[in-house]
């Protein structure tokens, strides 16, 4: 794990969360097939509510060239960037309204935050490393895939092995991780309270 990555915990989690980090300098070696459809397995078995399994994911590795250039065009100028030189790109959507009785799941975002969840635990388990990102354009994969109506692209991610941080995207990767202490989000009583214990 990049040294400058560990981070500074209050309480003690399970190593797999300590160790997940998203990475902006990828490393270009592939990524085995068996590896990768584990990663899509740990995300089937997700929660989603009333067990709609609402995500859906389109995949493309580095190696297959022009399918790899396609849904790399996908994302903002900003994000292929960097993340062409990923091993493999995905880019996750959802249905936005529940199978069955067709009205809006609440849910759908949720729930494929989920599954990526799910999926980056199981990477990092395997010594791969996701960045999962927002920067994408919709529209443009609803073209290029035709994603039909109901469903919505929300999400990308960028999978494989992280690479030695160097340039000004390694500057991100050799920053110290941080996040807000508990106090201020978990709260007790009236929001804003922080819950006695932490």
């Amino acid at each position: 794990m990049n040294e400058f990555k560990k981070p500074d915990l209050d309480h003690v989690v399970h190593e797999l969360i300590s160790k997940r980090w998203s990475p902006y300098v990828f490393d270009e070696r592939p990524v085995g097939e068996e590896d990768l459809l584990a990663l899509f397995e740990a995300a089937r078995w997700a929660p989603s509510s009333y067990n709609e399994q609402p995500w859906r994911f389109i995949v493309a590795k580095r190696e297959d060239g022009e399918e790899f250039e396609r849904l790399l065009s996908c994302l903002v100028e900003l994000n292929q960037a960097w993340a062409k030189h990923a091993a493999v790109l995905a880019l996750g959507a959802v249905s936005l309204n529940f199978a069955r009785n067709d009205k809006p799941n609440r849910a759908a975002h949720h729930d494929l935050g989920l599954a990526a969840a799910h999926l980056t635990l199981e990477a990092t388990a395997r010594g791969l490393s996701v960045h999962q990102m927002t920067g994408i354009v919709p529209e443009r994969a609803r073209e290029l895939y035709d994603i039909p109506q109901g469903f919505e692209a929300w999400t990308a991610l960028a999978i494989g092995y992280a690479g030695s941080p160097s340039g000004e995207l390694g500057e991100r990767d050799r920053s110290p991780r941080s996040r807000r202490p508990i106090r201020e989000f978990v709260f007790s009583g009236t929001f804003g309270t922080p819950y006695g214990g932490s």
